[in-house]
């Protein structure tokens, strides 16, 4: 079954939103001012109090200090960090080597070399995304199905991300083939997470049938 991610929690009431939609992972995007979806370290600490057990915490970082993410993994804060910036295959091997936890990098899609960059990380899943993420818009997706009709299959788990809503992720699977999905912007209104949004977007997921 494909796996689902909502990304973007930043209030109590978003978690209780998830906690009644039981998706597979949920985001926090931690200590980056210029995202409105922003939380601070202890604004995430008390949010993952309240997180159910049964769903994942994906950490969300862009170019942040390593210690930061490696702080935490390891108490627990987290379950998996996901970098959105400029991070080296040096930061990610790092990072999993200091934690022994999963690490998830983003990869903005344009073209079949983008694909081979994302598939040939170290990272133990990719994202497959368009621009710097958050941004609504979907890359193309016949990039990826050229990729795979040319012989090549993705060598790791992907998520896929951008512009994804429940109208169009039933196509976005069976053309994408992906292991999960990332939903952010398309389960808000006016800017903040949308209770019944979450519930048909997760619902929509449970109901792709390959």
């Amino acid at each position: 079954m494909v796996k689902i991610k909502i990304c973007g929690l930043s209030r109590t009431e978003d978690i209780a939103a998830v906690n009644e939609a039981r998706p597979d992972y949920c985001g926090f995007v931690i200590q980056v001012p210029s995202s409105r979806r922003n939380v601070t370290e202890e604004q995430l600490r008390t949010l993952k109090a309240q997180l159910s057990d049964r769903i994942r915490a994906v950490g969300v970082f862009v170019n942040a200090d390593p210690a930061l993410p490696e702080t935490l993994l390891r108490d627990g804060v987290i379950d998996i960090a996901q970098l959105h910036g400029q991070e080296s295959e040096k930061y990610v091997k790092r990072l999993r080597e200091r934690t022994g936890k999963p690490v998830i990098k983003a990869f903005s899609v344009a073209a079949g070399e983008d694909l081979e960059r994302a598939f040939s990380s170290c990272a133990d899943m990719v994202l497959l995304d368009h621009g710097q993420g958050g941004t609504g818009e979907a890359f193309d997706w016949t990039v990826l199905e050229r990729y795979r009709a040319g012989g090549e299959e993705p060598e790791k788990p992907f998520f896929l991300a951008g512009g994804l809503s429940p109208d169009n992720i039933s196509e976005a699977v069976r053309r994408c083939m992906p292991f999960g999905v990332d939903l952010s912007s398309a389960v808000e209104t006016d800017g903040k997470k949308d209770r019944e949004k979450i519930m048909a977007a997760v619902a929509a997921v449970r109901s792709i049938v390959i």
